[in-house]
């Protein structure tokens, strides 16, 4: 018919014809996008639900790892929603770098625990140092609060301060060494 090859004289031709590879070429044929298409599915519901379940795993696992590090590092990267970002590393560090009295309650409170069992005439007075102790505490965490705040509107102007004295007032009654981040700043250290 009008315009027609004939494929079948064409394609001896070709046949005898050998390819060598190029260098710096491909040297493959062109994947079609059927293929293409293909190699890329996967199914929406997982057959091999054991692999599936160590898959989850292992990435939890390393989330989990990449966080636990984190928080002895203070990379803000990895750390939980808690504890990200340079307000709350700021507050933080403000905590970290002063001494608190209530950082010393739980030590004080299991002193007073063994005192009273030593000897029970002294368990009013105990029992009153306690209280005594609590109350400035709670003098000093205010005082410090007010200090922080006031220093956190003056670096961060536009953030939103709420919730953030709770965060510093838990922080403040841990034990230094215990604090989850680490601290990042020594004692006496102005915060960045």
């Amino acid at each position: 018919m009008f315009g027609r090859k004939d494929k079948t004289a064409a394609a001896p031709q070709d046949a005898g014809v050998d390819q060598q590879a190029r260098p710096g070429a491909k040297n493959r044929p062109t994947p079609t996008r059927r293929s293409q298409e293909a190699a890329r599915k996967q199914p929406m519901i997982v057959t091999d639900r054991k692999a599936a379940k160590q898959h989850a795993r292992a990435t939890r696992m390393e989330a989990t790892g990449k966080m636990r590090q984190a928080m002895v590092t203070g990379d803000d990267r990895y750390l939980p929603p808690r504890d990200k970002g340079p307000v709350r590393r700021f507050v933080r560090d403000s905590i970290d770098s002063r001494f608190n009295l209530a950082e010393f309650l739980l030590p004080f409170m299991i002193v007073t625990l063994a005192l009273q069992f030593i000897r029970a005439s002294w368990t009013p007075y105990v029992f009153l140092s306690v209280y005594v102790l609590i109350l400035l505490a709670v003098i000093d965490g205010v005082f410090a609060w007010r200090g922080i705040k006031k220093r956190l509107r003056a670096k961060f102007p536009n953030e939103n301060l709420r919730g953030l004295g709770g965060y510093a007032g838990m922080r403040m009654m841990q034990m230094r060494r215990l604090r989850m981040p680490k601290p990042q700043v020594a004692r006496g250290q102005s915060p960045a």
